[in-house]
């Protein structure tokens, strides 16, 4: 039998891919903006809200609570009336900053590329 006789299994798999597993978790665009505006420490919902231009209290409060769930953030809540509650990044979400930044920059350098590649494609059909 030859080689390209022999079935070949995948190699990438969404169940047992660990990247594609952490790709569900950070790939929102929303969960993206969330963690940079985390970047510099602890900050209250209402400025997270101010920082991120057109979300909405509900999409962050979603947003905040599942990064909260996959133990990337954590909710601060000081007893005073009312409650103030800050949020942070937990030791993994700061794990998780280098990458982002590294992300983040390439999108800065190769963005205006991507727009030409997608303007090149569009005129080509």
């Amino acid at each position: 039998m030859t080689s390209s006789a022999k079935i070949k299994q995948p190699d990438i798999s969404l169940t047992i891919c660990g990247y594609s597993r952490v790709l569900e978790i950070i790939s929102n665009k929303w969960t993206a903006l969330v963690i940079y505006a985390l970047e510099n420490g602890s900050i209250r919902y209402g400025e997270i809200e101010r920082r991120i231009e057109g979300i909405s209290k509900k999409m962050l409060t979603q947003t905040l609570r599942k990064l909260e769930w996959n133990g990337l953030v954590q909710r601060h809540i000081t007893p005073t009336v009312p409650p103030a509650v800050e949020y942070s990044l937990t030791p993994l979400g700061e794990s998780l900053l280098q990458p982002m930044r590294e992300l983040r920059q390439w999108g800065r350098e190769n963005y205006w590329s991507v727009e030409e590649a997608r303007g090149n494609y569009d005129l080509r059909k």
